[in-house]
């Protein structure tokens, strides 16, 4: 009979059996894998029927026992049995725990089955059943078989969980980027981006990770800035005799295959940019415009791993792992843009986007082992990501905009060239160390980001009806309302954190385990953009080629000073260098802000065990936050220089109870209270222009006073209550039916709202004094047909999420920087989708040495409020997108050659946001997604060979 025990059953109580039976209790380590537990081994006692497997934790057990004497047998695959003998005694626990280790002859088996068991689906749901608070996981195994090429699409497969189309936004029981955390191996990670609090997740390949765990629910272990969860990629390593697996692939976009695609001038195949030491005015003098050939737009990726481990005389190991790869793709967009606020501002009705993007990862790891009870492991990883987008809007000379000067009802026209790259190094040592009873677990990490978008290239024309048409005589000209409508923009941020956590754990006896711990970061950001823009002198001149802006905007046709004549335009700056003249000169940044955030915190938890049943965490945790923003920007005029700080002391109670029904079923509740911290986009009153959309920050969220105050508290973050409470049964090793019931309510809640003004500047403001979210969660893994190992030959994969959010809204807000008001007293939460669905049906039969695998994943989330609408402006939605993949893996020759078929976003559906409006439903574009929207992305139809030596 096989049996997995949970967690708090480590040491059986005398107190759990009658006076005349016994008990065998004890822990499995793993010798290859760094004497961690080995999970999954068999142990029988030998000439009995009795038997029982160790669980993820290594723990086994057998109950009940007559006194007397018995013989354990230890086995696992590739490992030395091993037999101890044992006396039990009638009335006490008898404790054996047995290292095993590899035989030599089949060490390169045990590699394979030791390096994978923390990936694979039955093993993370071991961990799911024993861990102390609520989590879900996804493994490496499972995204393989799933076809998920990075984390964000991993994350977007758990149960109330969902992704941004478009973007890579994910949105956690229907709360999005602000209200989540994300780590690397328990320790925080910066942004990559300036609009978000979080860093990327599509930036995490699958090559890099082992799983990815979200916690939904709070522990004081994490930091109080904690609403939805926190998402923890966990990065890979290995352990063993050595191996190196290589991998290539390719795949096309339906919508791109057969387009001429086109990318920056100046930007590389592998997604990097050569000038960024020069000064921005001199790459406007010396380098073009138009956008260049980006070749056959067939995408490719390649990588591969290796590693190996060292043992030493002295009995201590050191593991290395190695992994790297790179990554390309196509995507080629046609849909609309349209700026629409109470009336339209600018509407492109026929749009298109070329978007060219790159992701290389290179990742080490360094694992020493000192000897069985102290380790240290080193991780290092660097990730360069980037995105060139050309777009096109207008091109059917139908472009519409209201601040036109020819004519405000067609002829609009623009073109926008950007390249954003983000380059990412993530340093970080950790240590874990058993004294005794006290166990230490420690980490240290450095995080530096360069995000930059170098050179973006922005041209505006009226009358362009006359490029489409066949006289000569008849050409656009540019659009010059304001000397930037034509330009070039160059922005730089730099993100520099430096964090650590430590957990000292007392096991004060079998029932009783008492957790200090502390976690502080530094973290810093410097934002800087500067612009230059074409001032067109000579406002007739025609533009005879639309494709070739290269041959006008030459020094030949620079106009140089005012008694010229025969110059096309001048270069202004907004912001000139002191003695300088703003034109034809190099210029200081336009807008800057630098950003300053502290967090030192401790916190004691106690992990109290009732009987065999009861598991009780109750927890504290102290915060000092400090949080720091200084700006200059421009569009605030006398008011756009300032510094606001806050400083706060908060204290954070919860507790998490596991009632274990019996071995396969959990009861869990947990209750706490977290807060929600602002970040430095939304305090750092920049605004983002877009085609068709701008976006800034508010430093009022950090806090306002005044005697003109109206509606809004003076507080620099917001409280939140939450509860949950779930029910878990796992009925087999790789089986479960698990049903969740959770809500919160959110104190002075942050929304992105839409100015009712004539820029139509989307801002963050708190809306009103609370929030409030039910919800219901429900997860099935059922096996339809086994095989006579009981591994799943077909298999379904099932969860849902159904949740109701609402929210009081001020009438009006008054007295601060940005006044605002709203015609209505409730709406639904921003970024909340009220239905959320994720399956999966797998069949994978064994043919001999042929082990193939087919997959079939959908998703589906409902609208959701994309942004709030102030006054008598209506919301923006984003529409609700059903997703559909499929993936067919195929094993040879005993797992070393994989042959992989993958046709991802079968259902192609149309991805869209809309603008709620008296005349009805008004397609618009979102700040947070692409910069057309009403699109779709096309299918990718994609070839993977991976071989292992």
């Amino acid at each position: 009979m096989k049996k997995f025990i949970p967690l708090f059953i480590l040491f059986i109580t005398s107190l759990s059996f009658s006076q005349n039976t016994g008990s065998i209790v004890g822990k499995l380590i793993d010798k290859e894998y760094n004497n961690e537990p080995l999970a999954f081994a068999n142990v029988l006692i030998k000439g009995t029927t009795k038997g029982t497997t160790s669980d993820i934790d290594g723990l086994y057990g057998f109950e009940n026992l007559e006194p007397g004497a018995y013989t354990l047998v230890f086995s696992f695959v590739g490992y030395e049995t091993q037999e101890v003998n044992a006396q039990v005694v009638a009335g006490k626990v008898t404790e054996i725990n047995v290292t095993m280790g590899a035989s030599a002859a089949s060490l390169d088996e045990v590699v394979i089955t030791t390096t994978t068991k923390r990936e694979s689906e039955t093993a993370l749901l071991l961990e799911q059943k024993k861990a102390v608070e609520i989590k879900q996981s996804i493994g490496a195994e499972e995204l393989s078989r799933k076809g998920v090429s990075d984390a964000a699409g991993a994350i977007a497969k758990i149960s109330g969980i969902s992704k941004q189309e478009g973007s890579s936004n994910v949105y956690v029981r229907g709360l999005g980027d602000r209200y989540q955390n994300t780590t690397l191996n328990g320790l925080s990670l910066p942004s990559n981006n300036v609009n978000k609090k979080n860093i990327d997740l599509n930036l995490f390949s699958t090559d890099v990770i082992e799983n990815v765990s979200v916690a939904k629910a709070y522990s004081s272990k994490f930091y109080g800035d904690f609403s939805a969860g926190n998402v923890d990629v966990k990065s890979k390593d290995y352990t063993g005799n050595g191996f190196l697996e290589l991998s290539a692939g390719s795949s096309f976009n339906t919508n791109a295959i057969d387009k001429n695609f086109v990318r920056s001038e100046g930007t590389g195949f592998f997604g990097y940019y050569g000038r960024y030491a020069h000064n921005p005015f001199a790459i406007v003098l010396s380098h073009g415009i138009d956008p260049v050939n980006a070749g056959t737009p067939i995408n490719i990726n390649y990588g591969g791993s290796a590693g190996k481990s060292f043992k030493f005389n002295d009995g201590s190991k050191l593991s290395l792992f190695l992994t790297g790869s790179f990554a390309n793709s196509y995507e080629y967009r046609s849909g609309s843009a349209v700026d629409y606020t109470l009336t339209e501002k600018k509407a492109f009705d026929a749009a298109e986007e070329y978007e060219y993007g790159t992701n290389s990862t290179v990742m080490g790891t360094a694992q020493y082992r000192i000897n069985d009870k102290n380790k240290l492991k080193y991780t290092s990883l660097f990730i360069n990501n980037s995105s060139d987008v050309v777009g096109y809007f207008g091109t059917d000379g139908a472009g519409r905009s209201r601040d036109a000067q020819l004519d405000t009802e067609k002829g609009f026209y623009q073109m926008n060239v950007q390249f954003d790259q983000t380059q990412m190094t993530i340093n970080q040592l950790e240590g874990s160390h058993t004294s005794g009873k006290l166990d230490v677990d420690w980490g240290i990490g450095y995080n530096l980001v360069h995000s930059k978008q170098p050179d973006r290239k922005r041209i505006s024309l009226e009358n362009y009806q006359y490029a489409l048409d066949n006289d000569p005589n008849t050409n656009p000209t540019f659009y010059n309302n304001v000397d930037y409508d034509n330009q070039r923009y160059f922005q730089n941020i730099t993100d520099e954190e430096i964090n650590s956590r430590l957990n000292l754990a007392y096991n004060v006896s079998d029932n009783l385990k008492i957790n200090l711990g502390y976690d502080g970061k530094n973290k810093t950001r410097d934002f800087n953009n500067i612009r230059y823009g074409y001032q067109i002198v000579d406002t007739k001149y025609p533009v005879t080629d639309v494709s070739n802006f290269d041959d006008v905007f030459t020094l030949d046709n620079l106009r140089v000073n005012q008694n010229q004549t025969n110059g096309i335009y001048q270069i202004k700056v907004f912001n000139p260098i002191p003695g300088l003249t703003n034109v034809n000169r190099p210029g200081l940044p336009e807008n800057t802000y630098k950003g300053v955030l502290n967090v030192y915190a401790g916190y004691a938890n106690a992990e109290i065990k009732a009987g065999d049943k009861w598991l009780f965490v109750p927890g504290i945790r102290f915060e000092n936050i400090e949080q720091n923003i200084s700006y200059n920007v421009i569009n605030l005029g006398n008011k756009g220089i300032d510094t606001v700080n806050t400083m706060s002391n908060i204290f954070l109670p919860s507790l998490n109870i596991k009632y274990a029904i019996n071995d396969d079923q959990n009861l869990r509740f947990t209750a706490s209270q977290t807060v929600s911290l602002p970040e430095f986009k939304e305090a750092a009153p920049f605004v983002y222009e877009n085609v068709s959309s701008s976006i800034g920050g508010n430093p009022d969220i950090l806090g306002a006073t005044g005697s003109n105050l109206i509606n809004i508290n003076n507080t620099a973050y917001s409280k939140i209550y939450n509860i949950d409470l779930k029910y878990e049964w796992f009925f087999s090793k790789s089986e479960l039916l698990s049903v969740s019931a959770f809500t919160k309510q959110i104190k002075d809640p942050i929304n992105l709202v839409v100015g009712a003004d004539a820029t139509g500047t989307q801002r963050y403001f708190r809306t009103g004094d609370k929030a409030t979210i039910y919800g219901i969660e429900v997860e099935l893994r059922k096996n339809l047909i086994t095989s006579d190992d009981d591994d799943a030959t077909l298999s379904l994969g099932l969860n849902g999420t159904y949740m109701k959010t609402e929210q009081n809204l001020y009438d009006q807000i008054v007295g601060t920087r940005f006044n605002l008001s709203f015609n209505k007293t409730k709406d639904k939460l921003q970024g909340a989708s009220p239905f959320l669905l994720n399956a999966d049906i797998q069949y994978a039969p064994v043919f001999n040495n042929y082990k193939p695998s087919a997959t079939l994943v959908f998703s589906y989330f409902a609208d959701r409020i994309d942004a709030l609408g102030s006054g008598d402006l209506g919301n923006i939605v984003e529409k609700g997108v059903p997703t559909l993949d499929f993936v067919w893996k195929n094993s040879f020759f005993d797992n070393k050659l994989e042959a992989n078929l993958s046709a991802k976003n079968l259902l192609n559906p149309t991805i869209k946001y809309v603008r709620e409006a008296s005349i009805g439903d008004v397609v618009v574009t979102s700040a947070n997604g692409k910069g057309i929207s009403n699109y779709k992305r096309g299918m990718n139809i994609g070839l993977q060979l991976k071989y292992k030596f």
